[in-house]
């Protein structure tokens, strides 16, 4: 076949751009550069923008494990018999997941600025649709105003994700604002 080696050559290249980028981006963030991924990779620049066009498109693929482990969990949490206690505590682990996974927040940004016009925000997109039961669950319950969306709830968790990065302790100021957040400014009834 004429062009089978070529396909796999891009097989392997993609393979070997993506496990770079995982690396890169756990280190660096979001703003990981893309011409040391090709150096590291050991390609050219074109060569990872031919596989990634766009930083959000590597973001997202280096993202997509752990986006589908937050799906799995919400299906897990599903049967929980506190409606809301399941849906925040999916939350906690996409608060979690963020801030240990550096890259991914950005990942979840509504900011459609460069994103595929056809795909949208498909990290996004894919949390929604898995917490989705979780919130209709526990508005339809009276624990959670029906008024709140789940592109609401990650909008926040990315704004909060965002503002902590580089506090010292990221993760622990992360969830006390996002425990703020959903908890409001009065005392604990």
């Amino acid at each position: 076949m004429p062009g089978s080696g070529r396909r796999a050559d891009a097989r392997r290249n993609y393979t070997r751009i993506l496990a770079v980028a995982e690396e890169e981006v756990a280190a660096q963030g979001a703003g990981a550069s893309l011409e040391q991924i090709a150096r590291t990779a050991g390609v050219g620049s074109a060569t990872v923008r031919r596989h990634f066009p766009t930083r959000r498109a590597l973001l997202e693929a280096v993202s997509r494990e752990r986006i589908d482990a937050l799906r799995l969990r919400a299906l897990d949490l599903a049967g929980k018999a506190d409606s809301r206690g399941a849906l925040l505590e999916w939350l906690d682990d996409v608060v979690a997941y963020c801030v240990s996974a550096r890259g991914l927040a950005a990942a979840l940004s509504y900011d459609t600025a460069g994103a595929d016009p056809v795909h949208g925000n498909t990290c996004a997109a894919a949390l929604e649709e898995a917490a989705d039961p979780l919130l209709h669950r526990a508005v339809r319950d009276g624990t959670v105003t029906p008024d709140v969306t789940v592109a609401d709830l990650i909008t926040l968790i990315v704004g909060i994700t965002l503002a902590t990065e580089h506090h010292p302790g990221p993760a622990a100021q992360a969830h006390r604002l996002f425990r703020l957040a959903v908890t409001g400014l009065g005392p604990a009834r």
